[in-house]
This record gives structure tokens, sequence and C-alpha cells, in this order.
């Protein structure tokens, strides 16, 4: 296996955002089941489709962080620019954001984790060698 690749910060960030959404999102679960009741989850508002998209996007960094690191790249540039916007979008509309009408009222706090989440899968995605591109 290339070390380079296991090595890369696209691959740290798919293992370490997977493995920590993945646990909030089954740790979610435990606070709340319910789509229209939001529950704080330490001081992170969750409800059911929260649960699921925090599981989802969990699951889906563990298998590019850990089986397919070839998508590790793809997973922290597509998490980034989605995370980021959602952010962005959550700060200027303030606390109480619902975007979609699906995921009950975001807080500030989950506005600015959601910003930090996606700067960090940006700066991943671009520190890290796009494969079979190398010069030999």
């Amino acid at each position: 296996m290339d070390r380079t690749l296991t090595m890369s910060p696209a691959v740290t960030y798919a293992r370490v955002f997977g493995v920590v959404l993945t646990l909030v999102g089954i740790l979610g679960f435990f606070i709340t089941t319910e789509q229209d009741v939001v529950e704080s989850l330490l001081g992170f508002d969750v409800n059911l489709t929260h649960n699921f998209v925090h599981l989802a996007t969990g699951l889906l960094g563990v298998v590019a962080g850990f089986a397919m690191l070839a998508y590790a790249r793809t997973y922290a540039i597509v998490l980034g620019v989605v995370y980021t916007a959602l952010g962005i979008w959550g700060l200027v509309v303030g606390d109480g954001f619902d975007p979609f009408g699906l995921l009950g009222n975001v807080n500030m706090a989950d506005n600015f984790l959601h910003l930090a989440i996606g700067v960090l899968g940006i700066g991943a995605y671009v520190a890290s060698k796009e494969q079979g591109t190398e010069v030999i």
C-alpha cells in the first residue's frame, strides 16, 4: 500500500471525522428518535434526520478512510464544501436555522462546528496529493 496515500491529510480527515460523526450519529439515537423533537447532544441540536445525516456521513468517512483510501480526498472535498456552505448559511440566518425543514433548529454551536468541519475538509483536500499524478 502506498504510504503517501495512507498518511495523507485527506485520509486522516476521513478517519477522524468518519469515526466521530458515526459515533455522534449513534449516540444521537439514544437522545432522540423523534423527527419533530429537537434535543441537545453536548450542546448541539439533534433530531432523527440530523442523526441519520451524521451516521451516513460518518460511515462514508470510515469507508473512505479505512477501506477505500483513494476516495478519502473526494470525501474531504465533498464534506468540506457542503459543511462550509451549511455553516455559512447557518451563520447568516442565525439561531434556529432549519435548512430544508428537516434538521430541526440548528443552533449557533452547530453552525460554527459545521464551518470548522468544512474548512478542515477543504484544507485536507488541498494538502493531499491527487493519486496517479506523481512524477517518478
